[in-house]
């Protein structure tokens, strides 16, 4: 745990994430820490959940496989950029978050690993459940 700790500080030392993101992924990992531990097979049947929705009313929901994310994330990504109804959405999500979900699956993470509220209103939340 001591070594996640230290990359999700690095990330902040960097400002690739703020302080209230770090505070959450340590916790996330200190729960894990004292939970019993889930087999890997067990922990790839999750499902990575993505919620948005806009100003405007739009809704986005997708559940995803943690099998398919290693992936597709970084894939999709890049596929829906490109999308013009959906590259106004795509463009502000930084890397770094699509990183962050990387790596919480790497570490079988469970719960919201991510949750952005735009000034528009506009919502986004990934949850590993």
């Amino acid at each position: 745990m001591k070594e996640e700790i230290s990359k999700i500080l690095t990330l902040v030392e960097e400002g690739k994430i703020d302080s209230e993101k770090a505070s959450q992924l340590i916790n996330v990992l200190k729960e894990k820490d004292v939970t019993p531990s889930v087999k890997s097979s067990d922990y790839l049947d999750k499902m990575l959940r993505v919620r948005v929705s806009s100003e405007e009313g739009d809704k986005v929901s997708v559940n995803l496989p943690l099998r398919l994310i290693k992936v597709a994330l970084k894939t999709g990504l890049s596929i829906a950029a490109t999308i013009p109804e959906s590259a106004k959405y795509v463009k502000d999500i930084d890397v770094i978050d699509v990183d962050l979900i990387l790596e919480a699956i790497e570490n079988e993470l469970s719960g919201q690993i991510v949750d952005v509220e735009s000034a528009k209103g506009e919502k986004v939340s990934v949850v590993i459940e």
